[in-house]
């Protein structure tokens, strides 16, 4: 049997962002996904493996490895593979690529959440953070909300020029006060363990979405900015206990567990209940999610 081994250029090449939206949003309507996390370590380099069994859909181990070194000698930090196994059988459907895989997983689940709570009228996008996922969110918020205009805010200023010069149609913000003030949607991206959104700075109406803290000691987000907040998440089970954005102000007692409203498994929860919400998503990833991008990829390829 000769096994689809999807790279990274061809198989971007068939993707789309709405159609990987929907595929999100059809997999939360299967039975709930089993998970799982490993960590092997040899300071400073690590070995990640991520699990996730959909009965219905599958399973899928997607495996990193974090070199830091690597760069030194020409080599990417992290290299990778994502395995999509049968739900039959269990035999092996696809190799898929690590940075494919991861690409569109982390912009997609961004952006069904947008599609869902930001305002249908919005014109104004904020992307914070010029990093390769900021690159990846332009491209989905682009798709998504195609009337809009898009501007990148990076810490460092000559990065997001550099980032916008290589996107066509793309602006760049030099004020993130003034920027996010204006924003109808703001997407945050960033390694911060601080929070970078400030509360006092949110208008009614926004929406903002949170994608770059995934450590307990990592937020994007001030305590005001979550209280006056809809507050929604990708997965509880992958966001409340594991990543500083919650853990911390609950932690504060800023944040209670009944201020998170829903998760995908409950989608039809996520609405406004009004134009001046101001609504708010955390992003927590997760291998269920890596799991429905790669069926998504894997169907796309054998089409």
């Amino acid at each position: 049997m000769n096994i689809p081994h999807i790279p990274f250029g061809e198989g971007d090449a068939l993707l789309d962002w709405l159609d990987l939206t929907d595929a999100l949003a059809k997999g939360h309507t299967l039975p709930k996904a089993k998970i799982g996390d490993t960590f092997l370590y040899r300071d400073p380099d690590t070995l990640l493996s991520r699990s996730a069994w959909i009965d219905g859909m599958g399973m899928a181990v997607k495996t990193a490895t974090i070199f830091p070194g690597n760069p030194q000698n020409g080599t990417p930090t992290i290299n990778g593979a994502v395995c999509l196994y049968s739900d039959h059988d269990g035999t092996l459907s696809a190799l898929i690529d690590f940075h494919l895989v991861t690409k569109w997983k982390t912009a997609g689940d961004s952006l069904l959440a947008a599609r869902r709570l930001a305002r249908p009228d919005s014109r104004d996008i904020l992307i914070v953070g010029a990093g390769t996922v900021g690159k990846s969110l332009c491209a989905a918020f682009g798709a998504g909300f195609p009337q809009a205009r898009i501007r990148i805010w990076n810490r460092t200023h000559e990065k997001a020029v550099q980032l916008a010069a290589d996107l066509p149609g793309i602006g760049v913000a030099k004020d993130l006060e003034a920027a996010v003030r204006q924003a109808d949607i703001v997407v945050c991206a960033t390694m911060s363990t601080q929070p970078v959104i400030r509360g006092d700075w949110l208008r009614p109406g926004q929406h903002i979405n949170l994608v770059g803290a995934y450590r307990a000691d990592m937020r994007e987000a001030d305590n005001t900015a979550l209280k006056r907040a809809r507050i929604f998440v990708d997965s509880f089970d992958t966001t409340i206990n594991h990543i500083g954005e919650l853990k911390i102000p609950m932690a504060e007692g800023a944040l209670t567990r009944d201020d998170l409203i829903a998760d995908y498994y409950t989608l039809s929860d996520f609405t406004r209940q009004g134009g001046d919400d101001i609504t708010l998503f955390k992003n927590g990833g997760g291998a269920h999610l890596d799991l429905m991008t790669s069926r998504y990829i894997l169907d796309k390829w054998q089409e």
